[in-house]
Order: C-alpha cells, then structure tokens, then sequence
C-alpha cells in the first residue's frame, strides 16, 4: 500500500465516500486509488478497457500486464481495480485476531482502507487477486498484510489468489497491449462511416489475401495514410472481428511497411 501526498484521516475518508470511490460496477465503477493519489516514481498507467468501456487505474507494469490479460479473456465480465476492504471495523478484528498489527496513518491515527488489487467477476462467480513481486513475498509485514486481506475474502466466501510475474503471461499481454493502440480509430482521423468501408472490404478478402496484401491494399483502396491498413488490422483483432494469436510471439514479418514506419 502506497503512502498519500496528504495525511489520511477520517475527513479523507468521507470525502472518498463522497466521490463515489470504491463503488459502482462496469462502467459506473471509481476505484479507491487513483493514480494521481500518490506521490509516486513507479510505473502507473490509465488504461481504457474494452468491457467496462472505462479508463482503468493500474500502479504497476504487472497490474498492466495482468490487466490486458483480463482485459482479453471471454470469462471475465466486470474488472474493478483497486478495489476497497471497506468494512474498517471488520478489518481491524480480523488482525487482531491473526495478532498482526493493523496499518494506521503515523500522523492522524486513523486507519487506512487496504485494498485488492483486482475484484473481477467472471461467468463462474468472482474472484479476487493481489499483484506482487514474487520478491515481495519474503517480506514479512508484506505477508501479515496479505494474510488479513486472505482472511477477509474467506470470511466472504470469495476466492482470493495471489498472482506474481511468475503467473503472468507478458508475450501474450504485450501482443494484446499492442493491439489496444488501435482499439479506437478514431484518434487517427478515420470517420465512423470510413472505418465501416474498411472493415467491410477487410473482411471480405479476409480469407484471400494475405495479411500484408490486405494491410497494403485497404490502404491502396481508400487512400489511406501509410500505417492506417496495420491500425485497421489491429482494431479488428482487438475487438475479435477477425482471428488473431496472442499467443507468443507476433510475426512482424506478416506486416509490410507501407511507405513508412509502421504504426506498431
């Protein structure tokens, strides 16, 4: 749990409860940290998701890599970052029951919200998962955290994991970040009415061209700026309109390089 700019207090705290944090589901969801909470050098990163339609608040190159695997699978139907263990009262008798001292603010005295880093429904029933370095786990108050947040989620009868880099698929979660830089074409300039001419030409010769013989002709077709067939290809991909691998690593040798530099 990162430290805030400001003391935590329990003036703080309402004020989250105001704002909403912490609360709603899909694309209403606030999670309870947000990236401009902390006084930071780490990697942090806004990403927005394709089944919350929503922009998501990671504060770490693993919770972004996990994020766009959980991002892609079909299982899953709702994920909330950074989600709040709310139930302070709760929270502090599962400690002191485990005999592990509860994190308060060292100035105001007041305890801080732990969080989950991730609480995703899926078609089978939720679950939650923490992100750590696998180095992290030697720690022992890294451990006695995770031991109350473990308790917590059993004594709401929902599966809780710990998820490491040892877990995580990076090939995969890099070819489906990749794809994400096209998710919306529109940043490009591409009008909704050209983006439906493209995708219509794209998939009927889908399965007669090749992938670079479909990049270089919609572009040739269309007029389209070097760089605009890959980003076509791309979008489609990511929203699963046409059949892509994400699995290891992606063949660049497929793509042509239209003029210019492709728009990986």
């Amino acid at each position: 749990m990162a430290k805030h700019r400001r003391v935590w207090n329990e003036t703080v705290f309402r004020q989250y409860i105001r704002d909403g944090r912490g609360q709603g589901v899909g694309a209403g969801y606030t999670p309870w940290l947000l990236i401009q909470d902390f006084a930071s050098r780490g990697m942090v990163s806004r990403v927005k998701g394709s089944k919350t339609g929503r922009v998501h608040h990671l504060m770490s190159n693993l919770e972004l890599s996990f994020f766009f695997l959980l991002d892609w699978a079909d299982d899953v139907l709702d994920i909330r970052e950074q989600y709040p263990l709310l139930d302070l009262r709760r929270m502090i008798e599962i400690a002191e029951a485990a005999q592990i001292r509860y994190p308060y603010d060292p100035q105001s005295g007041f305890p801080y919200v732990m969080t989950s880093d991730f609480y995703i429904d899926t078609k089978r029933g939720p679950i939650v998962v923490t992100i750590k370095p696998a180095a992290d786990l030697a720690k022992p108050r890294v451990r006695e955290k995770l031991e109350i947040e473990r308790r917590y989620w059993d004594s709401q009868n929902i599966r809780w994991t710990i998820v490491t880099e040892n877990e995580i698929d990076h090939a995969k979660a890099r070819n489906i970040e990749w794809l994400s830089q096209a998710s919306d074409l529109a940043q490009f300039g591409l009008t909704k009415y050209e983006q439906d001419l493209c995708f219509a030409y794209f998939r009927a010769r889908y399965c007669e061209d090749t992938v670079s013989q479909l990049i270089r002709n919609v572009e040739r077709e269309f007029c389209l700026s070097p760089g605009m067939g890959l980003n076509i290809y791309k979008h489609l991909a990511y929203w699963k309109r046409i059949d892509f691998n994400t699995d290891g690593q992606v063949d660049f040798s497929m793509f042509i390089e239209s003029g210019s530099r492709l728009a990986a």
